[in-house]
């Protein structure tokens, strides 16, 4: 929720902390708080589209250093936006200024824009090394709060309502947790932190009693509070004058009203002199009643037993919103264990999707519409689900010539159901906008229900993937498993987006998928000794100094690629893993795909920058061959080059490849293409050459 004006007033003033050397201990982590505080505060890229690697070795030393110190973390995420929508003008709020924010960075200015990829990274990677992770089903201040208080160990985030919250293992906000600066010796290190409690703060306000502090939440103003009432009760009360002190962050309304609390002996008598002072009828009343509740925590926490036996149900099925009673258990599972996104939460309950901005071409449409088509088979999925049983021979009848046309629904599908939509929020230019998204269901298989989705056979679900992002099986028969996905969201990628891809940056790309696969098998496998075409690779990177000229053409397809490469995970997250999950911090990294962009475009060969290095050059040839041989086969029929050709550089600001043929490429084709034979010949080479570089992942079948 967050207290307006109280994390720059409290962490200012040093005499509200104790020191604290953290070690042996629970600690329980906001997760959000987390990933954002480590992106952000290590110097990692925003501009163009984010360093995924990087961050990830970030995430690995943190919890590195958690272990070193005897530390055990238990991690809570937020869920969906919160059903009563009391907090939804807040979120629109920090979404419009994100937009903006995302405009200066393309500018070269200041800015702070997430990247899209960054919850998965940070999830995945807290899966590899076993760190427990449960997902709220809406936002997790309060059962954050509640777990740390049954376990009496402290929490660790950045947000200002855990000084209001009651914990007696206190609260150590990430501002001065030095995780960075691991002290003692072997057998007794620790983590210097300070750690904040209600008692002492309250000791500096005439020994206040502690109960008193919701009160004071709700009418400083927090993100569920009307911004009026906070202004209401400050033009009317008379305030102590609180003194100046050297050293100190002052804030008169804040110490002023803690102060005036101060004088009430508890919060029923202090709750009645508002009322007075606002003249206060009885809406009011339950407005600042249900204020204050939002702090009042349980006895034990249900996410306790959870994170002790996973089979435990963590939440109280009478207290899930309605839209969430009715749904199938093995999603709710997946839901409270993070498999799948926080958008499927706000799809079934409110129907919703707020889309995050990304550093483009603000001139242009945005990026996200290039994955549109995956995100209405989502909604689909999670709404349709009674639109067609029964009706499964029909749907194949349906398809044309060309295979599945991505986007259409069949006929008996828009028969037998009411037209259904999404309210979406995205960039329009410099604004947020809404529009409604029909959902739609796979034509291929319109028979898939939500129910027994997880039942569903692996084929008929891969099918539903494969036709959604309009790939054929036959083409993904040449690609390691854990590289399917990428190769169909690029494929995808190519298809869809508007202006297209040109053939440097489709090059790029692979050499971003190459390099990030030499990456993960010397990383995690001890591969073949190949750091001299990683080195090699490094190189091209745009550096520190170049950072500022951002070449928006560039920036604004990536954005698309990472658009559709987030809205492919989730839909494979949804049809259960038909294809292999794959490792996002290996897939992007935004300064490398830049700079590789320049050289291609600057007269590099692909081939070239991998030359000393077969099983690298081998495996190039063969995702190239998967993508680019089904793009000229989709593409021979039009008569069109598959990508424009890599032109001189453009000038900040214009998009690529606007001009004549700009909108070719968007109709469905999937399925159309047939195998490339150039790239079939590599089926065998790839698999022995490249079995030397990789350990199969397994594929995660559920």
């Amino acid at each position: 929720m967050g207290v307006h004006g109280l994390t720059s007033f409290v962490e200012g003033n040093r005499q509200f902390f104790t020191d604290l050397k953290l070690r042996n201990t629970h600690l329980v982590i906001d997760g959000c708080s987390l990933y954002f505080r480590l992106y952000f505060n290590t110097g990692l890229d925003q501009t163009r589209g984010g360093d995924y690697d990087a961050f990830a070795k970030v995430v690995r030393c943190f919890f590195a250093a958690l272990s070193s110190c005897g530390v055990s973390p238990f991690v809570v995420l937020d869920g969906g936006m919160d059903e009563t929508d009391k907090k939804f003008r807040t979120l629109q709020d920090r979404a419009q200024s994100k937009i903006h924010e995302a405009h200066s960075l393309s500018r070269g200015h200041r800015g702070s824009v997430l990247p899209l990829l960054t919850r998965e990274v940070f999830r995945q990677v807290l899966c590899e090394l076993g760190v427990p992770l449960v997902q709220c089903i809406a936002e997790a201040d309060f059962e954050i709060a509640s777990l740390a208080r049954e376990w009496r160990c402290p929490v660790l985030t950045n947000d200002s309502d855990f000084y209001i919250f009651d914990l007696c293992g206190g609260y150590l906000p990430m501002t001065f947790f030095e995780w960075e600066n691991v002290c003692g010796s072997a057998s007794e290190c620790y983590i210097p932190a300070r750690r904040f409690t209600v008692n002492r703060f309250c000791s500096h306000f005439n020994h206040m009693n502690k109960h008193l502090l919701p009160l004071f939440a709700v009418l400083t103003g927090n993100d569920y509070t009307n911004a009026k009432t906070t202004e209401m009760f400050f033009s009317r009360v008379e305030l102590p004058v609180v003194p100046r002190r050297r050293g100190s962050q002052s804030n008169p309304r804040i110490e002023g009203f803690l102060l005036w609390l101060s004088a009430f002996t508890n919060p029923v008598a202090a709750l009645e002199e508002v009322l007075e002072i606002m003249r206060g009828k009885q809406n009011l009343r339950k407005q600042l009643t249900a204020g204050i509740q939002d702090y009042q925590l349980p006895a034990t926490s249900s996410l306790a037993q959870f994170f002790s036996n996973s089979q435990v149900q963590p939440f109280d099925p009478l207290k899930l919103p309605p839209a969430l009673m009715s749904q199938p258990e093995w999603l709710m599972r997946r839901l409270i264990s993070g498999s799948l996104p926080p958008l499927v939460l706000d799809v079934l309950v409110l129907r919703r999707a707020l889309l995050t901005p990304q550093v483009e071409n603000s001139r242009l449409p945005s990026s996200h519409n290039a994955s549109v088509n995956i995100r209405k088979m989502i909604y689909g999925l999670l709404l349709l689900r009674n639109a067609t049983q029964g009706n499964a021979g029909r749907g194949q009848r349906a398809r044309g010539r060309g295979g599945m046309k991505r986007g259409a629904m069949t006929e008996q599908a828009q028969g037998l159901s009411a037209p259904c939509f999404v309210e979406e929020y995205d960039r329009i230019e410099l604004d947020l906008r809404r529009t409604a998204v029909e959902a739609q269901l796979p034509t291929h298989h319109p028979q898939l229900n939500l129910n027994t989705l997880d039942q569903v056979a692996v084929p008929v679900r891969r099918s539903a993937l494969l036709g959604t992002l309009g790939v054929t099986e036959q083409a993904l028969q040449i690609v390691d498993p854990h590289l399917q996905l990428p190769v169909c969201v690029t494929y995808f990628w190519a298809h869809s987006s508007t202006p297209k891809p040109s053939r440097s940056l489709l090059q790029g790309v692979l050499l971003g998928l190459v390099y990030g696969e030499l990456c993960r098998s010397n990383t995690m496998f001890g591969g073949p000794p190949t750091p001299f075409i990683c080195q090699r690779l490094d190189q091209m990177r745009m550096n520190s100094a170049q950072r500022r000229g951002v070449d928006l053409g560039v920036a604004h397809s990536l954005s698309q690629w990472q658009s559709c490469m987030w809205a492919g995970t989730y839909l494979n997250q949804l049809l259960c893993f038909p294809l292999s999950e794959p490792r996002c911090a290996w897939l992007f990294s935004g300064t490398l795909l830049h700079g590789l962009e320049a050289a291609l475009r600057g007269g590099h060969q692909a081939e070239s920058l991998l030359a000393g290095a077969p099983v690298a050059l081998q495996l190039y040839s063969t995702l190239l061959g998967a993508i680019q041989g089904s793009v000229f086969q989709d593409q021979s029929a039009q008569h069109t080059a598959p990508f424009p050709a890599a032109g001189p550089s453009r000038q900040r600001g214009q998009g690529r490849g606007q001009g004549r043929g700009q909108g070719r490429g968007q109709r469905g084709t999937g399925g159309r293409g047939r195998h490339n034979r150039r790239g079939e010949g590599h089926a065998g080479g790839l698999y022995n050459m490249f079995g030397m570089l990789t350990c199969e992942d397994e594929l995660d079948q559920y």
